[in-house]
């Protein structure tokens, strides 16, 4: 046995180690995506309302494109604000053998 593994404990312990792709991604990464999907919706927004103008004449096609580009904004603030569920994980936690305790008299105080 290596010097480490001798140093760790006697390795009876059967312990699954957390892989690191099931890692979850970090929060700061977690918010930059979360920006990202906001900017991309808010972003949308301009270019409806910009083609709602643009077919004015058509009244239904701009009246879809603003009734597409009023939503946005809420949608987008949902969306930007919903972090990721954490995912439930079973909790590798230290078991060991119950050992019984001697059964002995104890006195009692009446008060």
């Amino acid at each position: 046995m290596s010097e480490l593994g001798s140093a760790r404990g006697s390795g009876s312990r059967d312990q699954v180690p957390v892989l690191i792709t099931e890692a979850a991604p970090s929060y700061d990464d977690q918010h930059a995506a979360r920006k990202r999907k906001y900017m991309l919706m808010m972003g949308m927004r301009f270019p409806c309302l910009i083609l709602a103008g643009v077919f004015y004449h058509t009244w239904w096609l701009a009246l879809g494109f603003i009734a597409l580009s009023i939503p946005l904004p809420w949608m987008a603030v949902l969306i930007a604000n919903d972090r990721p569920p954490r995912k439930a994980e079973e909790v590798s936690r230290y078991q060991r053998e119950a050992k019984a305790i001697e059964r002995t008299e104890h006195r009692v105080i009446d008060g």
